[in-house]
């Protein structure tokens, strides 16, 4: 396979406890999946779990060349639990078949500040 696109992108933890203190559903109807919050919010601070989700959607977006103008977040869902995998649904998955993606390959990192995730976009 040959790697179609790459992205990569950080999230500052803090930034995402603050917006789910200041309205959780909200950025949870805007940003995930259910199957992404019912993973993060198994933990006692989901924030770090959920930043790298959400960092891992703009990865991905990078890598297909697109922004969330273009692609709705829920539309790129980071699994949870093991290796990290992405589901593609919607304009993710439209945009994905447009260039020649026939996979998406994200790897996760986190500090106790910081989570980074990388993404590659492979095809053919």
């Amino acid at each position: 396979m040959d790697i179609v696109g790459m992205g990569v992108d950080l999230a500052e933890i803090s930034r995402v406890r603050r917006l789910l203190n200041k309205d959780a559903d909200r950025f949870r109807a805007r940003c995930f999946t259910d199957h992404e919050w019912a993973y993060a919010t198994r933990f006692k601070d989901p924030s770090q779990r959920l930043a790298a989700r959400f960092a891992g959607k703009e990865a991905v977006m990078k890598s297909l060349g697109v922004g969330w103008r273009h692609v709705p977040w829920k539309d790129i869902e980071i699994t949870g639990g093991g290796a990290p995998r992405v589901n593609l649904s919607g304009a993710a998955a439209r945009r994905a078949e447009t260039i020649g993606v026939k996979k998406v390959l994200v790897t996760i990192t986190h500090t106790d500040d910081q989570a980074l995730v990388m993404a590659l976009s492979l095809g053919d």
